[in-house]
């Protein structure tokens, strides 16, 4: 018997096939789109083992924040660095803490030619083999000249992760736990800077420790490659291949069903045919046969969708979320708490707040949703950043602000722009730029974060650090605005549903 092409067809024929069966979970939603109410069955333990290793490429992200705090002081110490090139200029230094800035950049513009084409779970496989070079050049690097190409390598695999682990995660997860599962990507980055302070205070007394702090990665790295060399690829990814007429759709359709089983798990029954093909007929009416171009990009739902997620991450960046933790050890310092003004236990405290913080976000952002998070959290953002702009030019003697400010900030924003940034982005693109799209608002992440941060400090000489946080309030009202009546509600709905009804 010959075999059809045609989407609409082969739903048709396939969907008589498929019946409901019991399951562990049975959430019933109504889609959008037209059809009828189904359920989508999942088992807990499929569902949420999919996430770790992508939430790896989070963790070496946060872990070398974390890291290179204590890495660089080890460096520059005559008596314990171990290296006879240890009198860096101020720029060299630079170049270290910010090379993997720098890397990160080149990965983001390297995914927007290559995301689509290379597919999500390849992508992380990509992103962890650089992580594992990176760390092994950086710990055996025998000059300054290779340490510093150890770590753009390294910040090439941050690049690339932070591109596709929110759509991995996104794309793989039931949309009722969608929500927690992308936010606690934000956990990961987070518990991973806490390890990396631990680490580096655990080995900032050794000869070369500086060495072995860059070499954890390298362990690390293989587990994520390892483990998302096990997972399947995307059932989306591979039904956009198959409408866009990249392959036999038939194949394309059972591997994405087979996919779809590892993912769920055996409470999924026989429900995974049925789901696949919800999809491809959602797709198909979607009109997502074709690649967008750089052109299509700036128009219609994609530029709707770009403006909704660029944006975001913008504000998240822009309202001074670098500067407030590169210096708060600083603002400790000022506040004239001594105790408290050794950066790396400030840093380590910080880390704490901002895990416990992040944890609170991932369980309430599928009850509560994104928005209200946002709202909330930006609101106190705001009010944090007022205090501190007070602090430093009306309430000097009262050093209590400024910490109380400090911790403000740092827990509304793991409430709000932290976790609930990376997942609005990992939701709000359509299928078929979803790789473009993600890949140019890592750009802006990056960007952004790169020039808050060497902003700062000359802002701050010129204005005073008072003004400078007022602007940074003012800027958090701003964003207020655009999250009131650009930000869509995306809780509980599938990703093909959001771009149905917001785009």
């Amino acid at each position: 018997m010959a075999t059809t092409n045609d989407p609409e067809q082969l739903i048709n024929l396939s969907i008589d096939k498929c019946e409901n069966s019991s399951s562990e979970i049975n959430i019933v939603r109504e889609p959008l789109l037209k059809g009828e109410h189904h359920a989508e069955n999942y088992s807990i333990r499929s569902a949420v083992l999919p996430f770790l290793f992508p939430a790896f490429g989070g963790l070496l992200y946060g872990y070398d924040i974390g890291a290179t705090s204590s890495a660089t002081i080890s460096i520059e110490s005559a008596t314990l660095s171990g290296i006879s090139w240890y009198d860096l200029s101020s720029v060299q230094t630079g170049l270290i803490t910010s090379g993997s800035l720098y890397g990160a950049l080149i990965g983001s513009a390297v995914a927007f030619q290559i995301a689509d084409w290379l597919g999500r779970r390849r992508e992380l496989i990509v992103s962890a083999l650089f992580y594992f070079l990176g760390a092994l050049v950086t710990a055996f690097a025998p000059v300054y000249v290779i340490l510093v190409i150890g770590r753009l390598l390294y910040g090439v695999g941050i690049g690339l992760a932070m591109h596709a682990a929110p759509m991995y995660i996104a794309e793989t997860a039931p949309s009722e736990i969608r929500g927690q599962l992308v936010s606690l990507k934000e956990f990961f980055i987070v518990f991973g800077m806490l390890v990396g302070y631990t680490v580096g205070s655990l080995l900032i007394e050794t000869v070369a420790g500086w060495r072995y702090m860059y070499g954890v990665s390298a362990p690390l790295a293989v587990i994520m490659g390892l483990g998302m060399w096990w997972l399947p690829s995307s059932p989306r990814w591979i039904l956009l291949c198959a409408i866009q007429g990249k392959g036999e759709l038939q194949g394309l359709r059972e591997k994405a069903i087979c996919c779809l089983c590892q993912l769920r798990g055996a409470a999924i029954g026989d429900s995974a045919s049925r789901q696949v093909d919800d999809i491809l007929s959602e797709l198909s009416q979607l009109s997502e046969e074709k690649e967008a171009t750089i052109g299509e990009m700036l128009q219609g739902k994609c530029l709707k969708a770009l403006t909704i997620g660029a944006g975001l991450i913008l504000f998240q960046q822009i309202t001074g979320q670098p500067s407030v933790l590169y210096y708060a050890a600083k603002i400790f310092q000022d506040a004239g708490f001594s105790a408290a003004a050794d950066a790396t236990r400030a840093s380590v405290f910080l880390a704490l707040l901002k895990l416990i913080m992040t944890a609170v976000a991932v369980v309430v952002v599928d009850k509560l949703g994104r928005r209200p998070l946002l709202l909330g959290g930006v609101s106190g953002i705001a009010m944090s950043l007022f205090l501190l702009g007070s602090y430093y030019t009306l309430l000097g003697d009262v050093p209590a602000v400024a910490v109380t400010a400090l911790l403000l900030y740092v827990g509304c924003y793991q409430l709000s722009f932290g976790p609930i940034g990376w997942l609005m982005i990992s939701e709000i693109f359509p299928l078929r730029v979803r790789g473009r799209g993600l890949s140019i608002t890592v750009l802006v992440n990056f960007g952004a974060n790169a020039l808050v941060a060497f902003a700062f400090s000359p802002l701050q000489d010129l204005l005073g650090a008072g003004t400078v946080f007022f602007i940074f309030g003012g800027i958090a009202v701003l964003s207020l605005v655009f999250i009131f009546f650009i930000i869509p509600e995306t809780k509980g709905l599938t990703l093909e549903e959001i771009e149905a009804k917001y785009l």
